[in-house]
This record gives structure tokens, C-alpha cells and sequence, in this order.
């Protein structure tokens, strides 16, 4: 089979390699489509935590069960799967309580162990989340989806509670679509005019984005009606961004990083304490935010197609990769054809 391998940061290689053969409990997936993530990205800069090369990256992941093995798991050859990435280890007291997605030795497909840019993958059967009634689009961009939909799960927004996400890229563009299907009044900020426009024009996001800058605080002020956002979202993964968004925050709000850096950061006490600010970390996703993105892309809430902006076929990955890191190109989420 075809596989693709980051040996180092910039250097993919194009090989074959033999065909995954599945482990006890585990079940044979010939991969269909892939979404590139902004973690395939960093890792390719040499910028991702917790990433090790080399690597086969990716965790966005659909596909076809070729071989499940025996045992009461629901699935059969032939389903179309969505791939739930976060291996937990099951015993530490994150997994014990029901929160793998942030387990203690947690081993994410693609970046703690290979993923999904190769043509068969194994997967432990539990999982596999069966997707019907999908399409293949769909069906790969449910992981980057349920990213922003677990963040809104953190940040627990009200009926018209206004919500400010900063960083209008494809987590942030989930945080928007979920927060809103949450009855919250969203309001979207980002340094880069274009990303505005996408979410208002291919998400009918009105006119409730601001431009990150020197007037943000006020245009923000003003459109919360005289007060400050009770909840404020950083799907940047960047320090500065993620510094400056205590000064959105309303006193007694909330703030949650669903964004990663590899910088440490930090504030003058005296503005996070005078909030009385609850401060929340969003990692991973799990198996009901997979769930509920599912039904909300049969329900039309959410809409995964009006991301998609670039596609490559797997022979062309090393090549058109870089593509999708030049800002010229306008990429806001490119999928991988297999």
C-alpha cells in the first residue's frame, strides 16, 4: 500500500508499505478521506507539542471497514466509519471518569502514533463510530467539528449569551456554528479581513465579526450592548492572541483555550483575579462530541462542506503541502483524496 511519512519537519516521503494486519479487537480500514488539520500543519513546520518524528500524520479520518473481526461491536465489512483518533489508556483517573480525550498517557493517531495518510489503517473496533446517511466530506471533517463543539460543551453558553471566539479558522469556525446551534449570540474576531468574510458569507455569519486591533475591545463592548462577553473562546493557538483575551472578558465570565502553543504565557494577576475569571482548557473531543456533530450535520446545523477549500489526492501530499501554508493560497481546510 501507499503510505506517506513525515521523516523530519518539511520532509515527507512517498513509500509502500504492507498492509496493516489487525490486532485481537481491532478492525481493517481502507482509508476513503482525510482532512488536513492545523496539527498536520505545525508538525510539518516543526512547530506541534507533543509530536515526535517521523511520523504518519493525520487524524481526521474516514473510511470503509474491510476486516472487524468477530465480536458484539455493531459493526460489519463494508460500513462507512468515522475514526474516534485519542487513544486513552484506560486506568488513569482521566479515562477512569469518563474523560479520555485528555487520559494521562493519551496516544493521538497521527501524532503520538501513526495515522491516516497511508491507504489501509487498524484501529482498535471501539473506535470506529459507524456513519450512515454521510458523505465522504462529511464524514472526515466530524473530528474538526467535534473539536469546537467540545470547547462549546466547556464554555456551557446560554440562550442569548454572547459569546466572542477569536481566530476564524477551522476550530474556530466549529466553536461559531456550535455555540450558535446553542442559542448564544456569537461574535467572531480575527486579524485577517478574509476569514471574517468567509464565516459571514459561506456561514451566513452576519455582521457580528470584528478585526482584531487597537479598537477591538470597544467594537466588542459595543456589540455586547454596553458590557463585555461572558464567554470569550481562543481558537488561535497563539500566546499573544491568547494573552490578550482576558481584556475581553466580562467580570465573572468565562475564558477557553481550545487553541495550543508551545510558548508559556501568562497575565498580570490583578486583571485575572478582579473577574473572578473561570479559565477553561478544551482538549481533544470525545465519542458524544462526535455524536453530536453527526446528528448536527443530518440536522443542517452544521456544515462541514462550506469549509472545504483545497483537495489533493494521496500520491500528490508531498508536493501540494506546502501549498497549503502559503497565505496567498487562501486555505481554510484542504481534504486528502485517497
Amino acid at each position: 500500500m501507499k503510505s506517506i511519512v513525515l521523516e523530519k519537519p518539511g520532509d515527507f516521503r512517498l513509500g509502500e508499505a504492507s498492509v496493516p494486519v489487525p490486532d485481537e479487537g481491532e478492525a481493517l480500514v481502507r482509508m476513503v478521506r482525510m482532512g488536513i488539520c492545523g496539527t498536520d500543519l505545525h508538525a510539518y513546520r516543526g512547530e506541534q507539542p507533543f509530536f515526535s518524528y517521523p511520523r504518519v500524520i493525520g487524524h481526521e479520518l474516514a473510511g470503509e471497514i474491510v476486516d472487524v473481526g468477530d465480536g458484539d461491536h455493531g459493526l460489519k465489512a463494508g460500513d462507512p466509519v468515522v475514526v474516534l483518533p485519542y487513544l486513552g489508556c484506560r486506568t488513569c483517573i482521566a479515562c477512569r471518569r469518563g474523560r479520555p480525550n485528555c487520559c494521562t498517557d493519551i496516544q493521538v493517531m497521527g501524532v503520538h502514533v501513526d495515522g491516516g495518510l497511508r491507504e489501509f489503517i487498524t484501529v482498535p473496533t471501539d473506535h470506529l463510530i459507524a456513519a450512515p446517511g454521510l458523505e465522504w466530506d462529511q464524514r472526515a471533517l466530524v473530528e474538526c467539528l467535534a473539536i469546537g463543539a467540545h470547547a462549546v460543551r466547556r464554555a456551557v453558553p446560554e440562550v442569548n449569551e454572547n459569546v466572542v471566539v477569536i481566530g476564524v479558522g477551522p476550530i474556530g469556525l466549529g466553536v461559531l456554528q456550535f455555540a450558535r446551534a446553542e442559542g448564544a449570540r456569537v461574535i467572531a474576531v480575527d486579524l485577517n479581513e478574509e476569514r471574517l468574510r468567509f464565516w459571514s458569507d459561506r456561514f451566513d455569519g452576519g455582521d457580528d465579526v470584528v478585526l482584531a486591533g487597537d479598537d477591538a475591545q470597544t467594537r466588542i463592548f459595543d456589540l455586547c450592548g454596553g458590557d463585555f462577553p461572558t464567554v470569550v473562546v481562543d481558537a488561535t493557538g497563539s500566546a499573544s492572541s491568547m494573552i490578550g483575551a482576558l481584556q475581553y472578558v466580562a467580570h465573572g465570565g468565562r475564558l477557553v483555550y481550545v487553541g495550543l502553543t508551545k510558548q508559556p504565557f501568562g497575565w498580570a494577576h490583578p486583571e485575572f483575579h478582579k473577574r473572578e475569571t473561570t479559565l477553561l482548557a478544551s482538549r481533544n473531543a470525545t465519542r458524544e462530541d462526535f455524536a453530536r456533530v453527526m446528528s448536527a450535520i443530518r440536522d443542517g446545523i452544521a456544515q462541514p462542506s462550506c469549509l472545504i477549500t483545497h483537495r489533493t489526492g494521496l500520491g500528490d501530499v508531498p508536493d501540494r503541502f506546502e501549498a497549503f501554508l502559503d497565505p496567498g493560497e487562501r486555505t481554510m481546510k484542504a481534504l486528502v483524496d485517497f
